[in-house]
């Protein structure tokens, strides 16, 4: 086994969607022989490429991306099951001698990769009821029960998670606490450099309308019709996935591919906005200017913060 690294055990790049957290983990794997792990909740569904935004073999450069392409699109996501896996990836590479790089947008998948995070037990009875009033009602009422229950969890579901939602009820029922308590704070299991990537919003907006129309120009709604066939509709995660839901309405008559385009711009806008509150909420993240003028030094700038951790 080789000896343990100087320095933070793990790198971070987190931050909103299409900040530019991909190539900035490849840049950061390259320089210090690392590895990344995937931490995007949807990047860990196999099929799922255009939608989600994953890199291409050629842009991964021939750095090794871990936890890409590990789920069918009918299975539900776990963060328990994930927190399992990035550990063991990142256990993995510590033994080796070698840098993971953690590289996604999902909070809730970061934290438990990084931090002490211990999930409630369930009930079934209260699962069943609560999914029950969700097959019935929709997502809608149950989130306001939410957000009454608990503001900060609700500010950082979407609306349209269902089962998230009824997962953060259940735990609220069972413990008799709100769902944001049952969260650690930050006592970290692994010492990590977090490295948030931050965009100006008008900027970001921008971005974002152009990587969805290059979504469409490179062939989703014909992605999402062959998921379809694989059990994409019925997939409880995958199916809420953001563009995902938007073609599987256009594919069932529901909108038109201009509304549904529109759409996918529209809910990816809001999302970053959770993104980026979810992690400014962390004073650990280290924020650098990923703005277009100044990106290519962005690897040298999140180089600069790891020799400035490393010799404090």
């Amino acid at each position: 086994m080789n000896p343990p690294l100087p320095g933070p055990q793990v790198i971070a790049v987190v931050g909103p969607t299409a900040a530019g957290k991909s190539d900035l983990g490849v840049a950061l794997a390259q320089a210090l022989d690392g590895e990344v792990v995937n931490a995007d909740s949807m990047q860990l569904y196999r099929g799922m490429d255009i939608g989600t935004a994953k890199l291409t073999m050629e842009e991964r450069k021939g750095v090794p991306h871990r936890l890409l392409d590990i789920w069918e699109v009918a299975e539900a996501a776990s963060v328990a099951e994930y927190q399992r896996l990035a550990r063991t990836e990142i256990d993995r590479l510590l033994a080796k001698g070698r840098i993971p790089v953690l590289v996604g947008g999902s909070g809730l998948y970061v934290k438990g990769a990084i931090d002490a995070l211990e999930f409630p037990g369930t009930d079934p009875e209260v699962r069943a009821r609560l999914e029950g009033e969700l097959a019935e009602h929709g997502s809608g009422p149950l989130h306001s029960r939410l957000a009454a229950a608990d503001p900060e969890a609700a500010r950082a579901i979407l609306p349209s998670n269902g089962r998230r939602i009824v997962r953060a009820l259940e735990v609220i029922e069972i413990t008799g606490r709100p769902f944001t308590a049952n969260l650690p704070g930050q006592r970290a299991v692994y010492d990590t450099l977090q490295i948030g990537v931050d965009v100006a919003r008008p900027e970001l907006d921008e971005r974002i309308a152009s990587r969805v129309d290059r979504m469409w120009a490179a062939g989703l709604v014909d992605e999402v019709r062959e998921l379809e066939g694989a059990g994409l509709r019925e997939g409880r995660t995958a199916a809420r996935a953001l563009g995902y839901q938007q073609v599987l309405s256009l594919l069932a008559g529901e909108s038109t591919d201009r509304e549904a385009r529109a759409e996918t711009v529209r809910a990816t806008k809001r999302f970053a906005r959770r993104q980026d509150s979810w992690f400014r909420r962390d004073s650990r993240v280290h924020w650098l200017n990923g703005a277009a003028d100044v990106r290519a030094e962005l690897p040298h700038q999140a180089l600069a913060l790891l020799e400035r951790a490393v010799t404090a």
